[in-house]
């Protein structure tokens, strides 16, 4: 119990009175202050990953910048410097050339045909049908093929008169022993693999978004006298953009890196006509020993991914990064 201060204790300072209590703000401020060793913490659990980044994606990729200066065969060191010719080489190389206009025409055939399709089944298996979830099981389970394996199934299904893609062919009255053999079609038989193994991953992720969309949306539409096409347009459709626009991204970066079925596939044949950017590195790396001209290859590659990313998340993901931060800002 403290005793009724005077005037003249006042002047003192000796007054008996209890220390302010800390108002909301301080005790936000407070709240937050760094805790004692976070930041060894951090260090502790950050070191590996940043190890393993370092070696494992910068290292290669200075590597392969340096080496593209040169004129080397992968064996000693690198002396042979000569500039640039690597790069003039390469643009002035009708495979390269091709393998550029073959890549937009898979990226093309992506956009317009596998990323819609796969919309539009997973918008038929967000109904009540019966099986749905084996309906799902099977368009899904190519996706967890390993690359190489599908270009083995694939190589076996279309085999001149053994595969099963022959026998149905030829009940039909085509062939299809050659579909990997002809120019004209090789590279549409290159997509249609890597269609199937894809298909069911994007149909995954456009399901997924499509079941976090409240129905209570699509049946207020409805309920004001729109149609179901009406609502899917001006309802579900914006609310799967972001989903879209990440499948877009991923499309287009994994068309651009291509290389695992192609190669077990055709080897880029015949006569290049399904030759890809990472195939033809492949090629003059590892098959003519010329690493440096395959370094400025990867370099193309490389710098190709990097100025799509960053314009693409600076221009169409900019919505979506914009509200991401601004909700962790807010759990903050």
């Amino acid at each position: 119990m403290t005793r009724p201060s005077t005037v003249s204790d006042i002047r003192r300072g000796d007054t008996a009175t209890d220390p302010p209590a800390p108002g909301p703000g301080t005790a936000r401020q407070r709240g937050r202050q760094p805790r004692p060793g976070r930041g060894s913490v951090l260090a502790v659990f950050l070191a590996p990953a940043l190890a393993l980044f370092l070696l494992l994606v910068v290292a290669p990729i200075v590597v392969a910048g340096y080496a593209s200066f040169y004129k080397w065969n992968g064996f000693g060191l690198p002396e042979n410097f000569i500039g640039f010719d690597n790069y003039t080489r390469a643009f002035s190389d009708p495979t390269f050339r091709g393998d550029l206009w073959r890549g937009l025409i898979l990226v093309v055939l992506s956009l317009a045909v596998q990323l819609p399709a796969a919309l539009a089944l997973a918008m038929l298996l967000n109904q009540p049908l019966r099986g749905r979830a084996i309906y799902r099981l099977i368009f899904f389970a190519p996706y967890v093929l390993s690359e190489v394996t599908t270009a083995v199934l694939f190589t076996l299904v279309f085999s001149p008169n053994r595969g099963l893609g022959e026998g149905v062919a030829q009940w039909l009255g085509a062939d299809a022993g050659t579909i990997f053999a002809d120019p004209d079609t090789v590279l549409f038989a290159v997509f249609l693999v890597v269609s199937w193994k894809y298909f069911g991953l994007y149909m995954m992720l456009f399901l997924a978004a499509r079941q976090g969309i409240p129905k209570e949306l699509s049946e207020a539409a409805v309920t004001d006298g729109a149609s179901s096409w009406q609502a899917f347009r001006h309802v579900t459709l914006p609310l799967l953009g972001p989903t879209i626009r990440i499948s877009v991204f991923l499309s287009v970066i994994g068309t651009i890196q291509l290389f695992d079925m192609v190669w077990v596939l055709t080897g880029g044949g015949p006569i290049h006509s399904s030759e890809t950017l990472a195939v033809t590195m492949y090629q003059y790396g590892f098959r003519r020993f010329e690493v440096g001209y395959a370094s400025a290859i990867s370099i193309v590659m490389f710098l190709m991914s990097l100025v799509f990313a960053l314009f693409y998340q600076r221009i169409v993901l900019r919505r979506d990064t914009a509200g991401a931060i601004t909700n962790q800002g807010g759990q903050r």
